[in-house]
């Protein structure tokens, strides 16, 4: 998993900088400006610290994860 910005155009996300195979599904999170998703000032500071976290490498790898919950399933 990774973080990958992008700006909608026409009504698509479009990603620059970074190429997804075809097919890849993936989650969108936007500011919506009529508010429906809301987040405390608690929620958001841990939010930007996870994609920070992210950002620097400081994290599991799927493969990893699945492969460590296999052990214990």
């Amino acid at each position: 998993m990774r973080l990958t910005p992008g700006t909608v155009v026409g009504g698509k996300v479009v990603v620059e900088d970074a190429s997804l195979d075809e097919g890849s599904v993936v989650v969108v999170l936007s500011h919506d400006p009529d508010g429906s998703f809301t987040l405390s000032a608690e929620d958001e500071q841990e939010l930007l610290a996870a994609i920070g976290e992210i950002e620097r490498g400081e994290f599991v790898p799927a493969e990893a994860l699945l492969e460590g919950l296999r052990k214990y399933g």
